[in-house]
């Protein structure tokens, strides 16, 4: 593809007929060729966004829709030229697979020799020639899903929508498709936006992931600047495990239940620090100044979780090495680097 959409959405918000408000204002630039993850709890406005990007909803008056610099902010989504995958995959049941991948090429009148190859290509693409003449309800799951991907690339269309396209899937199919559906976006460099609740997948897929919170735009970063710079205590505790320490700051030294923290932040009164598992080193208790009691052990095979209580008002989780035992009531100790402590 010799040349990637970017989109451009000004002022975009919207309010539905009975008054309720799914959307604050948001003004947001995607690159030609970027993968972006609208990334959210239910009802944040992730799909409201992608449905206005997509011509299926009109913004509020004010707002724009620009792909490239074109305004197609008053185009239905037939003249958008998107391809749209959805969780209910919403493929044609009365058609085999090749004529449902087929469909969006005739509707465009596409020549038949063409459409043929391009038909042959997604096959190919998505490793499902062999069910070329099934029909749908002869399909599992995974196998919709890549027909549903097949129809919607096969228009070769300027930007690639996905909504929640994995959920309705099994954990190891879900884990498998998103590695193919990575590597698939990458070799194609279409402009593609994917909304999802899923972290694992915003951070597998997303160039860049778009966290929403009640209708607004909590943080917008790369997987790693949401991830370890997290704007505020909504993307800390939404992205990954965070652990919560309440207590006072004296001096530039953390205290609560469990004993205390230095920091790098001199400040004095009531706080709370965030920090994530894998930024706590366990030691004997006798050595760290933190210290609680472990209350419960999961084995997770390549490692376990251990939950810790006493050291704050909430237990903490943090990962530990699978070669050491653990066992419900030893006393443990943690240290953490004051450059991975978070003061809010």
């Amino acid at each position: 593809m010799t040349h990637s959409t970017s989109i451009r959405l000004d002022s975009c918000a919207k309010t539905f007929a009975n008054g309720a408000k799914a959307l604050d204002p948001m003004s947001l630039t995607i690159e030609g060729g970027e993968t972006l993850i609208f990334l959210g709890p239910s009802g944040c406005g992730k799909t409201t966004t992608l449905r206005i990007i997509a011509g299926l909803e009109s913004p509020d008056p004010g707002g724009k829709v620009l792909f490239d610099e074109d305004d197609v902010t008053a185009l239905p989504i037939e003249h958008r030229n998107v391809g749209m995958v959805f969780q209910s995959y919403a493929l044609f049941p009365n058609m085999t697979v090749q004529q449902n991948i087929a469909y969006g090429l005739k509707i465009r009148k596409t020549p038949a020799a063409e459409s043929k190859q391009r038909v042959g290509e997604m096959l190919e693409m998505m490793h499902i020639g062999e069910l070329r003449d099934r029909r749908i309800d002869q399909l599992s799951g995974g196998q919709r899903q890549r027909v549903a991907l097949a129809r919607a690339i096969a228009v070769r269309p300027k930007v690639l929508l996905l909504d929640e396209p994995l959920t309705a899937l099994d954990a190891l199919l879900r884990e498998r498709l998103r590695v193919d559906i990575d590597s698939l976006l990458r070799s194609l460099g279409i402009t593609t936006v994917y909304v999802t609740h899923d972290q694992a997948e915003a951070m597998s897929l997303g160039d860049r992931i778009v966290v929403m919170d009640r209708g607004k735009v909590a943080q917008v970063g790369t997987p790693q600047e949401i991830y370890f710079e997290p704007q505020g205590e909504f993307v800390a505790d939404f992205i990954g495990t965070m652990n919560r320490l309440d207590g006072n700051v004296v001096d530039g030294v953390f205290q609560t239940a469990g004993g205390t923290l230095p920091l790098a932040d001199k400040s004095n009164g009531p706080a709370s620090v965030l920090f994530r598992p894998e930024n706590a080193r366990l030691l004997p208790s006798e050595q760290a100044s933190l210290s609680g009691t472990i209350s419960t052990v999961f084995f997770l095979g390549d490692r376990n979780r251990l939950i810790i209580s006493g050291i704050s008002e909430s237990d903490i989780t943090i990962e530990a090495q699978n070669s050491v035992s653990f066992e419900p009531g030893d006393r443990i100790g943690l240290a953490i680097d004051s450059k991975n402590l978070i003061l809010v």
